[in-house]
């Protein structure tokens, strides 16, 4: 997972922890999930919308 093991993905959780703290961390993952949503539901339109362009960009 892109390099990043147990030990340093606890160490960055415990940071974001001191610094939000725990009160705004519920509000910062809905905001995460509904970020990603959208993202995909985006990449997923534009594939529908324009499928021969990027079939294009995949196979040169």
């Amino acid at each position: 997972m892109f390099g990043i093991g147990m030990p340093e993905l606890i160490i960055i959780l415990v940071i974001i922890l001191i610094i939000f703290g725990a009160g705004k961390l519920p509000e910062i993952g809905a905001g995460m999930g509904k970020a990603i949503r959208n993202f995909k539901g985006a990449t997923s339109e534009a594939e529908k919308d324009e499928p021969e362009k990027i079939d294009k960009n995949k196979n040169p």
